[in-house]
């Protein structure tokens, strides 16, 4: 589905479900004002899909803080059901973008009566959930899971954040399949190291490795260094008693969230 159109509606009445097919993207948005999508369930299928939204094209520079795009109460699933194969859930190119309440989720565990839960950290694979590269992006409630590399990466200047939930994959066989070059494990949430300016409140970050409980992740956030880049009330647990650590709630700061100490909490950063 393309809209091309400036102030186009989409609307899913029941939370209608649009699974991908063949590889292609379920809905590309060009570089126009006011589109507001709502409502939706986005499934993957089984052909690896590089993106399954994409809002705006890369390189999209046009200005539309005066008649934002909106994407609220928008659900991806990736796996579960059946088998599910993207890249990236949601890629947001465009600038002055709204987001109210997106869940953006792989599948790593479940169960289902009668039938088989598609999930496996090579059945049903992901590598991120949200690529944010536009300017002014504000999201309110962002809940992102289980992806297999970041769950979210923000390069995009002046963007917001109010609420960010993340529970990191719990099946990651072991730390070697779970690192990013020489870092253990994959931030949950990654600002490009060329950001100058960015906000964040509210996180929380939930390791469970229940295939390897001994894995370390080395921080929740990664983040440049720089007073324009802030996070305040940020969380980080290791749920079922301590499946797993995260050492670091925002680059190297912070105490580690580990069996025995599982839940450290940082009031803000810097």
């Amino acid at each position: 589905m393309r809209i091309e159109h400036a102030g186009t509606v989409l609307l899913g009445l029941g939370l209608a479900t649009l699974l991908v097919e063949q590889g292609s993207a379920a809905i590309v948005v060009a570089d126009v004002p006011g589109v507001a999508i709502a409502g939706l369930l986005i499934d993957a299928g089984p052909v690896e899909t590089p993106v399954l939204i994409q809002v705006g094209p890369r390189g999209a520079k046009h200005d539309h803080s005066r008649n934002p795009t909106l994407l609220a109460d928008l659900f991806f699933r990736v796996g579960g059901a059946t088998v599910g194969k993207a890249q990236t859930c949601l890629e947001i190119n465009s600038h002055h973008v709204i987001g109210d309440h997106l869940w953006i989720w792989r599948a790593d565990h479940g169960n289902r009566d009668g039938g088989r839960v598609h999930v496996g950290w090579t059945e049903s694979t992901a590598d991120q959930g949200l690529i944010v590269n536009g300017d002014d992006v504000t999201i309110h409630g962002l809940f992102v899971e289980h992806f297999q590399k970041y769950q979210v990466t923000w390069n995009g200047e002046r963007g917001r954040t109010n609420f960010y939930q993340c529970e990191l994959p719990y099946d990651p066989p072991n730390q070697a399949a779970y690192k990013a070059g020489k870092t253990r494990g994959w931030a949950a949430y990654k600002v490009a190291d060329t950001v100058t300016s960015h906000e964040a409140t509210g996180l929380g970050i939930y390791a469970n490795f229940t295939a390897d409980p001994s894995i370390v992740l080395d921080s929740a956030i990664e983040a440049p260094r720089r007073p324009g880049v802030r996070f305040a009330s940020i969380t980080t647990i290791s749920l079922g008693t301590g499946q797993g650590t995260i050492a670091h709630l925002v680059n190297d700061a912070g105490a580690a969230a580990r069996p025995g100490a599982v839940r450290q909490t940082l009031t803000r950063y810097p």
